[in-house]
């Protein structure tokens, strides 16, 4: 888990000016924004279209390609906040009884074991906490796999870019924080999905992204208005009472057309039920504490560099942990700073004292901890030793019914190429065979198949004869996180 004393070590002090980037299926808006005494002041914006995926093409070839958009605008900046994609998001929610910090980070480890199908270790995990009644907490963990991060910083690099947070568009337009995010079920409508965040009592309650309600054909949007309200009924009826009943406003952003399209889709439903219906077209005048510049038009890239100017975190960081104070110390120091090495040596020798004996006090109160603990935490270990013996008898993903889906849809109906046999190894290595009429046919069901979500690393590992031929091929299927009722 990660805290916001974390972001705070790496954000850059007094930052005074920042790229904010966000990515919306294959489009990126980039903002620079300046902060000067109370002042936001847009330097240079784009908006571009990418012709590579971050995560299937080489990390160097798409960094490059946004210098060249950044090139393009006139954009210098080196720090920058990224707006990641609420789709590479896993959620999983739990309630917290009240309990000290250090039982509760325990705890809440043993919880987000047991809510994600993924290995926590993979993921990097934020969470965000709303009180309930009794003194409890509704947790709800977001997660990203470590490796999308990894390409992501990759892909900052090569673009010459420094991140300074990695957090989620809709909650910089929909800030968690503020006053008036009390109660508010917000929808914003992208470039392909609908993202979906409802906030109250200062945490986020729920994270969805609403796949399939948008359809972007030679540019133009289509909404399907009739699946965001079916999901958005779904997901008021999936939250504890507690929350559901706090809900009480509906906010829309996206595109004037399409969010008013939605609103008049919403107001016979949800109003009937309390729920107010409003489309955000533009920033309220107290938005960020700053004066914002004259006619600015409200977008994500926008706000996440403008919530980073004035020093609001966000809802969720997954920046990845950077180094930490000792070697913070050491690199500022070894450039000569210090004027001798005596008092390099004395500082070192003192600092390393303290934090010997800051550890003995740790481990003397986690000892005296632990005395309290031990015997729920063995129970704890327990159900988590029956959970893993058990989970795949539980299994609600269907992954190999999806993998089923995903190769019937790629291949084609003509005949041309058909499948003999199916392998399934480890939950997800998936091994095909079969025939085809000519090495054309394989190859273009196997460009479908590549272009899929979830297959990686698809590998042609068997051609024989020529027409027809009969091939094996085998790749790794990721069905992603955990699943939607």
């Amino acid at each position: 888990m990660k805290s916001d004393f974390k972001f705070k070590l790496r954000l850059p002090k007094k930052l005074a000016t920042v790229l904010g980037l966000a990515l919306d299926g294959d489009r990126l808006d980039g903002v620079v924004l300046r902060r000067q005494h109370g002042t936001l002041t847009i330097q240079q914006s784009f908006s571009a279209p990418l012709s590579l995926d971050p995560l299937t093409a080489a990390p160097e070839l798409v960094g490059r390609e946004i210098r060249n958009h950044l090139d393009t605008a006139g954009v210098r900046e080196r720090h920058c906040v990224f707006g990641v994609p609420l789709k590479w998001v896993l959620t999983a929610q739990t309630e917290l009884p009240p309990l000290p910090e250090a039982d509760a980070a325990s705890l809440l480890q043993l919880e987000a074991e047991k809510g994600f199908h993924s290995d926590v270790a993979t993921l990097q995990i934020a969470d965000s906490r709303i009180p309930l009644a009794d003194g409890k907490k509704n947790v709800l963990f977001a997660g990203i796999p470590g490796t999308h991060l990894v390409v992501l910083e990759k892909i900052l690099a090569a673009a010459k870019l420094k991140p300074v947070s990695f957090a989620l568009g809709i909650s910089a337009l929909q800030f968690p924080g503020d006053e008036k995010s009390n109660g508010v079920l917000a929808l914003a409508i992208g470039e392909r999905k609908v993202a979906l965040q409802i906030t109250t009592n200062g945490g986020v309650a729920c994270l969805r992204a609403l796949e399939g309600a948008v359809a972007n054909e030679a540019g133009k949007r289509t909404l399907f208005s009739e699946v965001v309200a079916r999901e958005t009924r779904v997901t008021l009826g999936q939250l504890p009472g507690e929350l559901r009943g706090a809900v009480k406003r509906i906010r829309i952003f996206g595109p004037r057309e399409l969010a008013r399209q939605l609103a008049d889709a919403l107001e016979p439903r949800f109003s009937p039920l309390g729920l107010k219906i409003e489309v955000v077209a533009n920033y309220a005048p107290d938005e960020f504490g700053a004066q914002l510049p004259v006619e600015v038009s409200l977008s994500t890239a926008f706000s996440l560099a403008a919530r980073v100017l004035v020093g609001q975190p966000p809802a969720f960081e997954f920046l990845p942990p950077k180094p930490n104070l000792i070697e913070q110390f050491a690199a500022k120091y070894s450039a000569g700073r210090l004027r001798t090495a005596g008092a390099v040596g004395a500082v070192a020798a003192l600092l390393l004292g303290s934090l010997f004996g800051y550890q003995q006090i740790q481990l003397w109160q986690l000892r005296s901890q632990w005395a309290h603990i031990g015997m729920k935490v063995g129970e704890l270990q327990s159900l988590q030793d029956n959970i893993r013996q058990y989970r795949s008898w539980y299994d609600r993903s269907f992954r190999n019914l999806a993998m089923l889906q995903l190769l019937s849809a790629t291949f084609p109906e003509d005949g041309s190429v058909t499948a003999k046999n199916i392998e399934v190894r480890d939950g997800n290595a998936v091994t095909c065979s079969g025939t085809a009429r000519d090495y054309a046919a394989l190859l273009a069901m196997q460009a479908r198949l590549r272009a899929a979500g979830g297959v990686r690393d698809l590998k042609l590992e068997q051609v024989r004869g020529k027409a027809p031929m009969q091939f094996v091929f085998g790749f790794t299927f990721n069905h992603g996180g955990r699943s939607e009722d």
